[in-house]
């Protein structure tokens, strides 16, 4: 167990317990390679034998680490109705009154859950290893993490892995990369499977026909993650769009029993009292309701339509990630030094984009390769979400190796 401070500002007591998992072998001359999970929510140890088992051969010579940030696995914060309803998702749309209710249960604390914390844990984790650098590998929101610590202590980087990439100034509401990235990936799907209709533009008619924007978009940002082909997907939007609607209301349905996710497994708690706090947002965390929703109309109404094709301005507005954070109480976090989040990435960086995930969109990733001076970015071909654990490709296992070995 590692223990660090509840505020690490020094602003408030208490402290908090994080399990750490690594390896015992004394024979590790490259260092300590820690490896982030996602989220935010996600636990770490428990997903050591995992990726041990597929990336072992590529982190030879070093010491794989992981820990459960805080707020996650054991410590996972709880928030029982938020949970049942959204499970493993960034874009559910939450019930009525449940991300109140969630800030509730979490209660003042909920100001020291952020990513500038678990970026000093991270470096107290550093300092107990007795580690004098450390290669980071992040996946997801990992990534943001990883990213979030070489701003600040560029120094104690040796290499950055950047799997699945979100750009380190973090993500806007209206998660407009996914939706300007689902005509091409939807596309390049249908291309595969030689159907010979345009799938955007079903998409775009079922949108306008059922108003369900935002539910469709969680779905097809599961489906990416977990089966990047979209198997049937673009036949039944466009029997959806000829008004035969039974297969994709199964298909939604289907969605939705797959992200049923307990706490510690994904704890929305943690997914909201981070995501809110970091959120690159059209308002400042001190703002009203009612003034989160007045910036939000007013985001939204500059928008051009065609920067949202094949959705609309309600998915945008109505989409899971900004309903919640609308709803979240307005939050102070400590102040804790960052670095800034829009610097360069000055550590060597490899960076890994799966082509059809929607997730965490491809721009992001070109998006952070811009910052990272010493940075190689790899797209995966019919690849979704984590790469490294997922693409078929035997060629990103061997580009890794190269990389973390060089």
């Amino acid at each position: 167990m590692l223990t660090v401070p509840l505020d690490h500002a020094g602003q408030a007591r208490g402290t908090l317990q994080l399990a750490v998992g690594f390896e015992t072998t004394s024979d590790a001359p490259r260092g300590v390679l820690l490896f982030l999970s996602g989220g935010p929510g996600q636990p770490g140890i428990r997903f050591i034998p995992r990726i041990r088992s597929w990336l072992g051969a590529a982190f030879a010579g070093y010491r794989l680490v992981m820990f459960d940030q805080r707020g996650t696995g054991a410590g996972a914060l709880r928030c029982p109705a938020l949970q049942a309803a959204a499970g493993s998702s960034d874009l559910t749309v939450p019930p009525p009154g449940a991300v109140a209710a969630c800030a509730r249960e979490v209660g003042p604390s909920r100001r020291y859950f952020t990513t500038a914390e678990t970026v000093a844990d991270i470096e107290s984790l550093r300092i107990a290893l007795g580690a004098s650098r450390l290669t980071l590998d992040g996946v997801s929101y990992g990534t943001f993490v990883a990213e979030r610590y070489a701003l600040r202590y560029p120094g104690r980087v040796t290499r950055l892995v950047l799997d699945s990439v979100v750009p380190q100034q973090g993500v806007d509401p209206f998660y407009l990369a996914g939706l300007e990235a689902t005509a091409r990936v939807l596309r390049s799907a249908c291309a595969e499977q030689r159907c010979p209709w345009d799938p955007a533009q079903d998409l775009a008619g079922v949108v306008r026909a059922r108003h369900n924007g935002p539910a469709l978009l969680d779905a097809l940002v599961a489906e990416s993650i977990v089966f990047p082909s979209f198997p049937g997907i673009p036949a039944l939007l466009h029997a959806a769009r000829e008004g035969e609607v039974k297969a994709l209301d199964m298909f939604l349905e289907a969605v939705q029993r797959g992200e049923a996710t307990p706490a510690d497994a994904l704890s929305q708690g943690l997914h909201e009292s981070t995501l809110c706090l970091d959120l690159s947002a059209p308002w400042n965390q001190q703002a009203t309701r009612a003034q989160r929703a007045e910036s939000l109309a007013r985001a939204i109404a500059g928008m051009p339509a065609s920067a949202l094709f094949p959705f609309d301005r309600a998915t945008a507005a109505g989409n899971g990630m900004a309903r919640a954070c609308l709803e979240w109480p307005p939050t102070t976090p400590p102040a804790l030094d960052t670095g800034s989040p829009a610097g360069p990435l000055s550590p060597p960086a490899l960076l890994f984009a799966g082509e059809r995930d929607l997730s965490t969109p491809l721009a992001w990733a070109r998006e952070e390769a811009a910052h990272a001076a010493r940075g190689r970015l790899i797209i995966v071909p019919r690849t979704g979400h984590s790469v490294q654990l997922r693409a078929r490709d035997p060629n990103v296992r061997r580009i890794l190796a190269r990389f973390l070995q060089g």
